[in-house]
C-alpha cells in the first residue's frame, strides 16, 4: 500500500501525546469522536490469525495516510497450546494525525479472542480503555487453563473498563451458514469479522482487505468469499449493535511528513530493499547465503522473491556453510550477505574472522533477539554489540552499524554496503528484533538520491620491482581507505593466493615474521580505525546539563521520553549513534560537554562499558532486558531522576 503525501510540515510536540477528542454528530449515523491518536491491540491464540489481523489493520492505516508505528509479539513455538498464557499472540498498533515514534505504552482498545488472552495483556490495558471480547470463548474449561475461578466478564473485575461482549464466533459461523463450510472451517474467520468490526470503529478503508483476500485465496475462492464475508459481517454488526454508541475518526497525518510516496514497511523488508539497491548502485550481483533463523529469515524469503534483479539466495545446510558460500561470493566479485541473529553469530565468528584476513566485502546482519542460547527466539534484545566488537579469536576489527527504525533499516544496508565496499572489509548491521517486525511508513526515496557504489576492480599489475618488471601485489593498499584492490579469480595476471594464514604486506606471501604480523595487525586497524563516518549530531536545544545516548532501536522510545521531558519543562539533550565501530570522531568531545550521560539499552550496559573504557565517561547505565521495548513513560520517569541528579 502507498499514499501521497503532499505537506513538507513537521509536527514537533509529543509522539505520545494524550487523547483528544472532538464529538461530532452527522445526521442519521451514530456519533463520531474525533481523536489524536489511537493504540490498539489484538490479541489471542497464536493459531487466531491475530498478526494477520493487525498487519492487514495497518496496511489500511498506512494507506489511509496515519503515522504508525507496531509491535508483533507471538510465541517461540509455531502451534503453541491452545487457550493457554505461553500460547498467546499479540499485535500492537498505535497511529496517529501527527507524527508518532513508538507502538505505544498502553493499548487504548484491547480485542481479546480468549480468556488467555485478556489475562495476558490486561495489566498493560489502563482503567477506562474499551475491551472487546469473544465472549464465545469463555467457557469454564478455557477460564480454568489460565487460572480464573469466575469468569472476570462477571465477577466485576471488569468494572472500570468500557467492556463489549461480542459472540464473535457465533456471529462468524451465523454470517457464513450459506457457505457451505463446516462449523470449525467458519470459526477460522472470526478474526476477520473483529478486523472488520474495528475498521468500521476507526473508519479504515475496506477495499485494500477485500483485494487482499482475494488474492491470499485465490486458489480456494470460496474460502476467500468467506472472508470477505466475514469481513463485512464484522462491519455491518459495529454499524448496527447498540453496544458501540461511538466510532471514531483519526485524521491522516499529511503534516508529518516530508512531500513524497509513502508504503508501510517492516524492518527486514527495508533491509531487503535496501541490500537489492545496494547492489544496483554498486553494478554487482547481489549473493545471500544464508541458514533460516528466527527473526532474520524473512530477508531470506523475500531476496528469494527479485532474481529479476540479479539477486542469488542460497540457502545453506547450516550457519557456517551460508557464510563459507557468501564469502566465496565475495571473492568472485559480488555483493555478499549472510543473515543470521546472535546463535548464528557465534557460528560464523571463524568465518569473518578469515574475511578480516582476506579483507574481502561481506555484509553479516545480525538481526538481534533474547539470549543466550536459543534464549527467546521471538523476543527483542540488543545484547550482541560485545559480541560483535570482540567475538573473534585475534585482534580481528569489523565494523558496525545499527539502524534506529524499521524505515531507517533501509540507509543502515546501503551504508553498510559503501564501508564494506570501500574499505575490503566485513561489516556487521545489528538490528533486532523489534525493528525486524515492526513497521512504519516509509517514503520511497528516487533512485537519484541514492549514492553511488560502483567499485573498480583491479585490472593489471599495480607493482613494479626493482628489476623493472611489473607485477600484482594484492595487499598493495590504496594510501586514503588502505583498502586492498579487489581483484576477480580468473583475471589473466592477477592471480595470488588466499587463505587464513597470515599475509606479507604487499606481496600476500605467506609469512611468519613477527614483524610483519604486528605490521599487519596494526594496519587492519588503522584502517577501521579510519573508516569516514559523519560526525555525532546532538539535538540540544536548551543548553541542557544531562544527556541521553542510545543505539539501534532504543531511538523511538528515548526520542519520546525526550519529547515528554521537554513539554514539561525539562531540559535534556539526545543523541544517537548509527556507527559503533568505529565511533563518530567527535564522540569524545561531546560527551564531555555533559554533566551526566545516561545510556539506557536492551542488554545489560554493553555500549556503557564501551564508552567508559573508550572515553573515561562515567555514563550512567539504563537496562532492560524483558525480551520487550523500553515504554516511553519509563524511560521519561528514568531520565528526570537522572536530571535532578
Amino acid at each position: 500500500m502507498t499514499s501521497q503525501v503532499s505537506s513538507p510540515a513537521e509536527r514537533a510536540d509529543g509522539a505520545d501525546s494524550t487523547l483528544v477528542g472532538e464529538q461530532r454528530k452527522p445526521a442519521g449515523v451514530k456519533d463520531v469522536q474525533r481523536l489524536d491518536r489511537v493504540i490498539i491491540r489484538f490479541a489471542g491464540d497464536s493459531g487466531d490469525g491475530m498478526q494477520l489481523t493487525g498487519d492487514r489493520f495497518t496496511s489500511e492505516t498506512a494507506s489511509f495516510g496515519n503515522d504508525l508505528s507496531t509491535l508483533p509479539n507471538f510465541p517461540a513455538e509455531i502451534r503453541a497450546p491452545a487457550g493457554t498464557l505461553p500460547g498467546v499472540s499479540s499485535f500492537q498498533l498505535h497511529f496517529a494525525d501527527h507524527d508518532i515514534l513508538t507502538p505505544g505504552d498502553a493499548p487504548n482498545v484491547l480485542v481479546a479472542m480468549n480468556p488467555a488472552a485478556l489475562k495476558a495483556n490486561i495489566a498493560d490495558v489502563p482503567r477506562g480503555a474499551e475491551i472487546i471480547v469473544n465472549t464465545d470463548e469463555f467457557t469454564k474449561r478455557a477460564l480454568q487453563k489460565v487460572g480464573y475461578s469466575a469468569s472476570p466478564l462477571d465477577d466485576g473485575s471488569m468494572d472500570g473498563y468500557s467492556l463489549h461482549p461480542v459472540p464473535l464466533t457465533t456471529l462468524t459461523v451465523e454470517a457464513l451458514k450459506d457457505f457451505g463450510l463446516t462449523r470449525k472451517e467458519a470459526e477460522r474467520s472470526k478474526n476477520m469479522f473483529a478486523l472488520g468490526l474495528l475498521s468500521w470503529m476507526y473508519h479504515r478503508p475496506t477495499e485494500g482487505t477485500e483485494k487482499f483476500l482475494k488474492s491470499k485465496f485465490a486458489k480456494k475462492p470460496e474460502i476467500a468469499a468467506a472472508n470477505i464475508a466475514a469481513f463485512r459481517a464484522g462491519w455491518n454488526f459495529g454499524e448496527t449493535t447498540e453496544d458501540f454508541a461511538v466510532s471514531y475518526e483519526v485524521a491522516p497525518a499529511a503534516t508529518a511528513f516530508p512531500t513524497g510516496t509513502y508504503r508501510n514497511i517492516s524492518g527486514n523488508l527495508a533491509l531487503s530493499y535496501g541490500l537489492v539497491a545496494a547492489s544496483r548502485q554498486a553494478d554487482l550481483p547481489l549473493f545471500l547465503g544464508s541458514y533460516p533463523i528466527t527473526p532474520a529469515s524473512d530477508i531470506l524469503h523475500e531476496l528469494s522473491r527479485h532474481k529479476n534483479f540479479g539477486v542469488r539466495t542460497f540457502q545453506a545446510e547450516d550457519e557456517i556453510a551460508g557464510i563459507g558460500a557468501a564469502l566465496g561470493a565475495a571473492f568472485g566479485g559480488s555483493l555478499a550477505v549472510t543473515t543470521t541473529s546472535g546463535p548464528g553469530v557465534a557460528l560464523k565468528s571463524e568465518t569473518i574472522g578469515l574475511a578480516v584476513s582476506l579483507e574481502l566485502p561481506l555484509l553479516v546482519l545480525d538481526i538481534q533477539r533474547g539470549g543466550p542460547s536459543t534464549g527467546l527466539p521471538t523476543k527483542t534484545e540488543q545484547a550482541d554489540l560485545l559480541q560483535a566488537m570482540f567475538g573473534r579469536n585475534g585482534e580481528a576489527p569489523v565494523p558496525i552499524v545499527a539502524p534506529c527504525t524499521p524505515a531507517d533499516c533501509f540507509d543502515a544496508a546501503i551504508e553498510a554496503a559503501r564501508i564494506a565496499l570501500t574499505y575490503r572489509t566485513p561489516v556487521m548491521l545489528l538490528s533486532d528484533g523489534y525493528l525486524a517486525n515492526g513497521s512504519e511508513p516509509w517514503r520511497i526515496p528516487d533512485i537519484d538520491e541514492l549514492p553511488d557504489l560502483t567499485v573498480q576492480f583491479a585490472q593489471g599489475p599495480n607493482h613494479t620491482l626493482d628489476d623493472g618488471t611489473e607485477v600484482f601485489w594484492p595487499y598493495k593498499r590504496d594510501p586514503q581507505t588502505l583498502a586492498r584492490p579487489w581483484a576477480i579469480p580468473g583475471t589473466p595476471g592477477l592471480e595470488h593466493r588466499i587463505g587464513g594464514i597470515e599475509k606479507q604486506d604487499g606481496t600476500g606471501n605467506i609469512s611468519y615474521d613477527p614483524a610483519n604480523h604486528d605490521f599487519m595487525v596494526r594496519t587492519r586497524q588503522a584502517k577501521i580505525d579510519g573508516i569516514d563516518v559523519p560526525d555525532l549530531e546532538v539535538d540540544d536545544p536548551h543548553g541542557a546539563r544531562t544527556l541521553v545516548l542510545g543505539w539501534g532501536s532504543t531511538f523511538g522510545p528515548i526520542t519520546a521520553a525526550v519529547r515528554r521531558l521537554r513539554a514539561s519543562g525539562e531540559s535534556i539533550a539526545q543523541a544517537h549513534l548509527r556507527h559503533l565501530n568505529p565511533f563518530p570522531r567527535n564522540l569524545g568531545a561531546v560527551l564531555k560537554r555533559y554533566d551526566r550521560v545516561v545510556i539506557p539499552e536492551m542488554n545489560l550496559g554493553q555500549l556503557a562499558t564501551l564508552v567508559r573504557a573508550k572515553y573515561l565517561v562515567d555514563a550512567h547505565s539504563y537496562n532492560q532486558v524483558n525480551g520487550m521495548p523500553f515504554k516511553a513513560e519509563q524511560l521519561a520517569t528514568a531520565l528526570k531522576e537522572a536530571i535532578d541528579g
